[in-house]
């Protein structure tokens, strides 16, 4: 079965999320799955094998000075360029606190001819929740360009099970803040990303209230999903989530497997893990 993944990440050592040794091992006891880093063309060739075309970022590099993230941008760009039948596009991620050199940036990666290309909100990376008015360009010139913007929510793998957390600040992720800018800006296409745990009932929620929200669920594996999620997805918001994996630190074989087994019908888990997205992102292909 063919999939699109709406999220996951660089596996390759330049690139990798996790930038030392330490943060790899720590993959392992966070989600059960062996770090390592991948070759540009191992990671191509998997992805290929599993019959996937994926959205991608490379959230870490938001903090570097500008000139850096155009040099991490570009190697993105080029790797894209020569495997487009992989890589459908680009998550860019950015501290709203660098507005203009931020935005000349996207407008930049926009005119690359390397794929998609969409903002991504992590409130909790940065520290400024998706609510705070430092976003609001960024969401003004998403809807001037027609492109949706993912805003992150609930539980982080990043910084778990270190003292202190890396400084991040959980609530920065909470489901409220994705209803705060859906409510100020209807016309901007939101696309919630992760389990909200433990605010699933609060993401359920505005989903359901606001119809410019959809979702998608990289992060988890879909066993460990909340029994009121699983029972939206195959009622109500079966053609609202769509999937991500968050390779690679989650695995393809695996993800899909467990999406298979949870008793969903084959019409929702074609939608869950194509169709949906295919819808969102205009990939029909």
């Amino acid at each position: 079965m063919r999939l699109f993944d709406c999220h996951s990440h660089w596996g390759t050592r330049r690139a990798h999320i996790f930038r030392t040794e330490a943060d790899l091992a720590r993959q392992e006891g966070i989600w059960k799955t062996k770090g390592r880093y991948y070759t540009e063309q191992e990671m191509m060739d998997y992805m290929r094998a599993n019959e996937v075309r994926v959205m991608l970022d490379i959230a870490w590099i938001r903090s570097l000075p500008i000139e850096q993230i155009r040099e991490y941008h570009d190697y993105a760009f080029e790797i894209a360029r020569n495997n487009r039948d992989v890589i459908f596009g680009h998550w860019l991620m950015f501290d709203p606190r660098r507005r203009d050199e931020s935005l000349d940036e996207f407008r930049r990666a926009r005119d690359a001819d390397a794929g998609f290309v969409a903002f991504a909100v992590s409130g909790q990376g940065v520290g400024v929740p998706a609510s705070d008015p430092l976003w609001y360009p960024f969401y003004e010139l998403a809807i001037d360009t027609g492109t949706p913007v993912m805003m992150m929510v609930g539980l982080t793998g990043i910084g778990q099970g270190v003292p202190g957390g890396y400084g991040i600040v959980l609530d920065n992720g909470h489901p409220r803040h994705v209803d705060m800018a859906a409510a100020r800006y209807p016309e901007l296409r939101i696309l919630a990303a992760r389990p909200a745990y433990p605010w699933q009932d609060d993401m359920i929620a505005v989903l359901l209230h606001k119809a410019n929200v959809s979702y998608e669920l990289h992060g988890w594996g879909p066993k460990q999903f909340s029994d009121s999620l699983k029972r939206e997805i195959g009622r109500r918001l079966q053609d609202r989530v769509m999937f991500g994996c968050d390779f690679p630190v989650l695995e393809y074989e695996k993800v899909v497997k467990d999406w298979k087994s949870l008793g969903f019908s084959n019409d929702v888990v074609e939608k869950v893990l194509l169709r949906n997205a295919e819808a969102y992102f205009g990939a029909a292909a």
